[in-house]
């Protein structure tokens, strides 16, 4: 099979898997500028699949650097909020979201971190209108990636760029099923195993997971009345979607106040183009007490410090190590795949969907049940194959769940 028939079915996979969808849908499609090819290709297979409209918009790498390298001091605190009023506006009237992600990982190391942490901190606040109908599954939405070649540089830095580019590809490929005889029968079959996982431990009502390894002795306390997800997700407009284009996790929301111990991270985080490496941190009732990385704790730091919710967890999320992603062995220095990798966590915003009966429940009962709040969501991985999971029961009592990153249940 040839590049181009592998890059168009992941444009079919795009829209009918990721997105589900409908006729009669306008679409709103985010994408780094390098993503064309692909884009074009999802536009197209959106129109053939009914959509009213689809309305992309493009990022520039070496735009968004030269802000910060030429930008206002004062400049840093503003955000494009008419942009995002507008998605939001198109949101509630049903339009479903797709993103292509695949910028610079390393693209703003170099820079102020004070800058970056406030740039990042007024988008995230002019972003809420529009986040919302996402966190809050109110519309279809997904994500997925396009292999551009500063990332693939990052990935694979000893090889030509060209032939980095292509093992990046091929890993993309691989890891979102387009190999397979029928790509979407493939997704079809993989979202019934991930059902199955989240059925059982829907079943088992754990109170919280403990995690041990090198490392980590971290107790993570579950929200009250907390729903497990994974795979694909029927959203409130009724259309079944894949938020993530790969997925291996099933996922949760911890209880913001239940959090307990020190963890430390198996992989880096990159984020916003500032890479993470060797995360420690400390909880204590739920919030971080104390936190160290080897690089960027910097920007760990002022991520931290971007509101009260920040530092505490909206998600925790299980992964076998087995998962496709882990076996490649590839790091990819990207969240939607390293995170599919390893089991994992998120500071930041909790999912409501993940409490039973979020939609009767208002915003202070979901708070009381434990559903953390804040600006970011940002996971970061803990799981490797020296990690151990237990289920603990209300009652203390604990069952395995993983040995040496591998289910056992």
């Amino acid at each position: 099979m040839d590049f181009e028939t592998k890059l168009d079915r992941l444009a079919e996979v795009a829209v009918k898997v990721g997105l589900g969808l409908r006729a009669g849908q306008e679409v709103v499609m985010t994408a780094p500028i390098e993503a064309l090819p692909l884009a074009r290709r999802i536009t197209r297979h959106a129109y053939k699949a009914g959509a009213s409209l689809v309305t992309a918009f493009y990022g520039d790498d070496q735009s968004t650097l030269a802000r910060f390298e030429l930008g206002a001091p004062e400049s840093f605190d503003t955000a494009p909020a008419w942009l995002f009023e507008g998605m939001a506006k198109a949101y509630a009237n049903g339009a479903a979201r797709l993103a292509i992600a695949g910028e610079d990982p390393a693209l703003l190391a170099a820079q102020d971190p004070e800058k970056v942490s406030r740039a990042n901190r007024a988008r995230s606040k002019a972003y809420q209108p529009a986040l919302q109908h996402i966190v809050d599954f109110h519309i279809n939405w997904s994500i997925l990636s396009f292999a551009s070649p500063a990332w693939a540089k990052m990935v694979f830095p000893d090889v030509p760029l060209d032939t980095a580019t292509a093992k990046l590809w091929e890993a993309i490929f691989a890891a979102s099923r387009i190999d397979e005889a029928d790509p979407v029968a493939a997704w079809n079959a993989h979202n019934d195993r991930l059902h199955s996982r989240k059925t059982f431990l829907n079943e088992r009502r754990y109170a919280a997971l403990h995690f041990r390894g090198p490392g980590t002795d971290l107790t993570v306390g579950l929200a009250d009345g907390h729903e497990w997800a994974g795979g694909s997700e029927t959203a409130r407009n009724g259309v079944i979607c894949n938020p993530n284009i790969p997925t291996e996790e099933v996922f949760t929301t911890p209880h913001s106040h239940r959090v307990e111990g020190h963890v430390t991270s198996t992989k880096p985080l990159s984020y916003q183009g500032t890479l993470i490496e060797g995360i420690a941190v400390r909880f204590e009732a739920g919030r971080i007490v104390e936190a160290k990385a080897r690089t960027g704790e910097m920007v760990l730091r002022k991520v931290l410090e971007t509101d009260a919710g920040a530092a505490r967890l909206g998600e925790v999320a299980l992964v076998p190590n087995s998962s496709p992603i882990s076996k490649s062995g590839i790091l990819f220095y990207n969240t939607l795949f390293d995170e599919n990798a390893a089991s994992h966590i998120a500071l930041g915003q909790a999912y409501n969907k993940c409490i039973q009966g979020f939609e009767g429940l208002s915003e202070e009962a979901l708070v009381t049940a434990g559903a953390n709040r804040s600006l970011i969501h940002i996971d970061w991985m803990i799981g490797s194959g020296e990690v151990d999971v237990d289920g603990l029961s209300a009652a203390g009592t604990a069952e395995a769940l993983m040995r040496g990153g591998e289910w056992v249940i």
